[in-house]
């Protein structure tokens, strides 16, 4: 998603068949929404670094 100085904004949603690019306000604020949650529930770049070298330690 991309927001620009105007205020206008982009997005591209992805499914199972291809990408679509969006700029529908509605649709755009779901997308907003929904990347939101993915990175209020991602770990830190050190908190994943952390997590896959104990991945590796363990094969």
């Amino acid at each position: 998603m991309l927001k620009f100085g105007d205020g206008s904004a982009f997005g591209r949603m992805d499914d199972e068949f291809n990408g679509r690019p969006v700029h529908d306000p509605r649709q755009l604020r779901i997308l907003e929404l929904r990347y939101g949650i993915i990175r209020a529930e991602a770990l830190t770049a050190r908190e994943s670094k952390a997590f896959i070298e104990q991945l590796l330690g363990e094969t």
